[in-house]
């Protein structure tokens, strides 16, 4: 593991005992990870399952797990309680019998544990999908106050001469594009999908910053100020505009094609007079198909490792593993969301 990077996470694991859970107990890179986490003691494990069908699991794959708590949301003591509490979270959306179905999964079971303290983190998404894990987030954890939108995060690293280079791209998982949101009743637009997208820059700038990085954030496009039209070019420059308003201390412009924001040679002819052309660390994508390829390319022919999706603008840490995850990238999830935990 990078001595760098995870160095803040450990401490904060360390300063204050965590607790995560997992949603999907019996998954053999679930109980890998659990079993190495316990073993090094850097948290408090909760598997979700049938405690006969996780301990088979875990006998089946060689991996001790004794100090793990099982919860099985079928022998659940405190499960009344739960359906009570949706019930009252989901304010009328949502029926008694039809929130004990949904709690009944392991993914609403997990993400209410956290709900109601039982838990600090949730890690999930091994076999269920990104949206399975997000859903009950969104209706239970809920977003922070002044949220508009969850988002996501990836950390990206590789070590180049012996140094550990760090960025961050986003959103590359969660937000697919960025329309306005508009009142059904008086057709007045609430919410700007500018607004969005600088909210997803003010989010991962912060979560850059969390990981270490002094974020220099850039807002791509196809378009250099201006210089192409159409597509995302006038949303990528409003949320520059946006973003400023809503952090002015935050340095970001745009909008940028990748090679003004990265390329020092390149911004002196395309933007000389940028603060962040030619050097920045955080790119932010105005749509999903980008931000997901932008990120593949970096670490299939860039060579870096990929941390995420890291979830943002939830009331607690929750993160969503990719299904083809392995035990390493579980055990490494479990610490940056963990670690993440006040």
């Amino acid at each position: 593991m990078a001595t760098t990077m995870f160095d803040k996470l450990l401490a904060n694991l360390k300063a204050k005992r965590k607790t995560i859970v997992f949603t999907e107990g019996t998954d053999a890179r679930i109980l890998s990870a659990a079993d190495r986490l316990l073993k090094e003691d850097l948290m408090d494990v909760i598997l979700c399952g049938n405690v006969d069908a996780v301990a088979k699991a875990a006998k089946d794959g060689g991996f001790n797990v004794a100090k793990a708590t099982v919860l099985d949301p079928a022998t659940y003591e405190g499960f009344n309680d739960m359906v009570n509490k949706m019930v009252e979270l989901r304010k009328g959306k949502m029926t008694a019998e039809e929130c004990s179905a949904a709690l009944s999964k392991s993914n609403y079971f997990g993400t209410m544990l956290v709900k109601m303290g039982k838990a600090d983190a949730l890690l999930g998404g091994a076999t269920y999908s990104t949206a399975d894990t997000v859903r009950p987030a969104l209706q239970l954890v809920k977003t922070k106050p002044g949220a508009n939108l969850v988002s996501s995060v990836f950390i990206l690293v590789r070590e180049k001469d012996g140094v550990e280079e760090r960025i961050a791209m986003g959103d590359c998982a969660i937000n697919i594009d960025y329309p306005d949101t508009v009142d059904k009743a008086t057709g007045e637009v609430k919410v700007t999908g500018a607004q969005k997208l600088a909210e997803v820059a003010v989010e991962s700038a912060k979560t850059a910053a969390f990981f270490g990085i002094d974020p220099k954030v850039a807002v791509l496009s196809f378009s250099t100020y201006g210089s192409g039209k159409g597509g995302t070019v006038q949303l990528s420059h409003d949320a520059v505009i946006e973003a400023r308003k809503k952090d002015p201390s935050l340095v970001i412009d745009g909008e940028f094609q990748f090679d003004a924001a990265v390329s020092p040679v390149v911004a002196k002819t395309k933007c000389p007079d940028s603060k962040v052309a030619g050097q920045a660390n955080t790119f932010i994508f105005p749509l999903i198909e980008a931000g997901n390829i932008g990120y593949k390319i970096a670490q299939r022919l860039g060579g870096y490792e990929a941390y995420g999706p890291i979830l943002q603008g939830l009331n607690a840490p929750i993160n969503d593993l990719s299904r083809g995850c392995n035990a390493d990238e579980v055990y490494k999830m479990a610490i940056i969301t963990a670690g993440m935990a006040e």
